[in-house]
């Protein structure tokens, strides 16, 4: 069920709601299974009755599925229901040039501050001219789709597909020249709530611009 979600979203044409819902189904059919399989496996480990190559290919079938739903229901728990971040809550990089163009939510700052205070602009000893190439080098090696790379407006947007379903997620990097080299400032946003995703890629795309940059 979680492969015939994935092929509807992906090749099928499906809205990303029926995608999701049968993925969901597929998730709750799966700890379902996990169950009766782990029962099976206490019922073969006290009477040897049961045919253990059923039980552990339950087991083995239905544990990564019930282990991705779960995970993803923990994290909408956990998680405020904003679907965009920025490491500059007061002026934010604007989207100018994806489908839906638009400034970042005033009302995001003070939730997204409370959850991800580690989401940070960075600061690198670089040029304004070498922190942009740097950061547009490592934007292509992701592969993700670039839309603008503007030197003279310091600004990259570009479109990062998530892993499972392809969802286009929407990304802008900007660079500013500051005193003591640049700032590097990024805002990522996504559907409708993002579970922390948009700080995680946040985070890890920062953090592998820093360990590239030349000391």
């Amino acid at each position: 069920m979680l492969a015939v979600a994935v092929w509807g979203f992906r090749v099928g044409g499906w809205p990303w709601p029926r995608a999701y819902d049968f993925a969901g189904w597929g998730a709750w059919a799966a700890g379902a299974g996990f169950i009766v399989a782990l029962a099976g496996l206490v019922v073969w480990l006290r009477r040897r009755r049961s045919r253990v190559r059923a039980v552990l290919f339950g087991l083995i079938l239905s544990l990564p599925v019930a282990g991705l739903g779960t995970a993803f229901e923990i994290a909408a728990c956990t998680t405020p229901p904003i679907n965009d971040i920025s490491t500059d809550t007061e002026d934010p990089p604007v989207f100018w040039f994806t489908a839906t163009p638009s400034d970042y939510p005033a009302q995001n700052a003070k939730p997204q501050r409370a959850a991800y205070p580690e989401v940070r602009p960075l600061k690198l000893p670089l040029s304004d001219d070498e922190a942009f190439g740097l950061a547009l080098s490592l934007v292509e090696d992701r592969g993700w789709n670039v839309l603008s790379a503007d030197p003279a407006e310091s600004q990259i947007e570009a479109i990062a597909r998530s892993r499972l379903f392809g969802f286009e997620d929407e990304v802008a990097i900007r660079v500013t020249e500051t005193d003591s080299g640049t700032r590097v400032d990024m805002r990522s946003r996504l559907g409708q709530i993002d579970r922390g995703a948009n700080a995680r890629r946040i985070k890890a795309f920062l953090t592998d611009l820093e360990t590239r940059a030349p000391n």
